[in-house]
């Protein structure tokens, strides 16, 4: 497939953020996905997302596995390190990547058959294993580059396009995500902007694994009447818990409000969500309660989005393995390679 380059003359007064940047500089190459995929959708909330942070895109580091999902990193942050990894290995890439430089900010792009199918144990590991960085999953129940099989998460009882029914129970990530440790835990619509970019922000600033699960429409395969991740069917079936903004911690602010409505979660590097309750009975730091809240919805047949659980004091992995400080790419060859007598020392302490 050709198709012509993103032009790459702005106009002069397109608003800058606090770097310097326009949202133009986030983006990356035109989209060669199907016109209406929701996943464009989610490529153009990641890209308003890191322009309202103001992130430095040299610090941010994309990865993906394979699928339409995966595809989607070529068309955002076109500044920002990337790695296209092999099907369902994303997590692990990432992992490795973390381990070494702490410094980057990580956003792992995935899909429900890269993640729940293939990729579901290195799915489970990232999360148990606390590695900070923000997964998403763009999640439309289908394979979309191999004509549209029913993927993992397909609900029992959809139809696909040729009208077979889906007989499979499907896998639920949101709850997997808080079974497994995740610390911060969303799920959106990719037609619901509002919700998603806020989202997005809050993830990126959250210190550990954030996971959010997004579901997108496969206009191609997925998107017909008896389909539950089409977007008819998602907006008539949305059970939203809560209205979202981000604050973030660049000075204090004080904020006076009626008990209930709303409620502000301190993020472990000093910012803040402020969270409108539409249901004031929601807890966002409970776990148990979380879980059993999207199930009791799900079994009526409801989506349940927004912010579903959050960790406000959440450790990552380095901090779970005590690493150092310094990223392994910013050490000499001493600090990299102590020698044999620290490796006796090591072995001895050992025995």
């Amino acid at each position: 497939m050709t198709y012509l380059p993103k032009p790459k003359l702005h106009h002069p007064e397109l608003p800058k953020n606090d770097l310097g940047y326009t949202r133009r500089d986030y983006e990356g190459s035109i989209s060669t996905l199907c016109a209406g995929c929701g996943h464009d959708s989610i490529s153009a909330a990641i890209i308003h997302a890191c322009y309202e942070l103001a992130l430095p895109p040299h610090r941010i580091a994309k990865l993906s596995g394979i699928g339409c999902s995966s595809k989607t990193p070529t068309y955002f942050l076109g500044a920002s390190h990337g790695f296209n990894s092999v099907h369902g290995r994303m997590p692990s890439v990432l992992t490795g990547a973390a381990a070494a430089n702490r410094d980057l900010i990580y956003l792992g792009v995935s899909g429900d058959g890269d993640s729940a199918s293939i990729g579901l144990g290195q799915f489970a590991h990232a999360m148990r294993r606390g590695v900070n960085m923000t997964y998403i999953v763009e999640n439309n129940g289908v394979y979309g580059l191999t004509k549209g099989q029913f993927s993992a998460t397909a609900d029992r009882g959809a139809k696909n396009k040729k009208g077979a029914t889906n007989q499979d129970a499907p896998i639920d990530m949101i709850s997997m995500a808080m079974l497994l440790g995740a610390s911060f835990v969303g799920r959106s619509f990719s037609g619901d902007k509002t919700q998603l970019v806020p989202l997005i922000k809050a993830a990126l600033a959250h210190k550990g694994p954030a996971f959010i699960d997004v579901i997108s429409p496969c206009v191609t395969f997925n998107n017909h009447e008896g389909s539950t991740k089409s977007y008819d069917y998602v907006r008539e079936h949305n059970e939203a818990v809560n209205f979202l903004d981000v604050i973030l911690g660049r000075q204090e602010i004080t904020v006076d409000y009626s008990p209930g409505s709303v409620e502000v979660v301190r993020q472990h590097d000093g910012s803040l969500i402020k969270l409108r309750k539409i249901n004031s009975e929601y807890d966002v730091n409970d776990k148990i309660a979380a879980m059993e809240y999207v199930q009791k919805h799900q079994s009526k047949g409801e989506i349940v989005t927004g912010l579903l659980y959050v960790d406000s004091d959440s450790q990552d992995m380095h901090d779970h393995l005590g690493t150092s400080s310094t990223p392994l790419n910013a050490m000499d060859d001493a600090a990299l390679v102590p020698g044999s007598a620290a490796l006796a020392k090591l072995n001895a302490s050992l025995r």
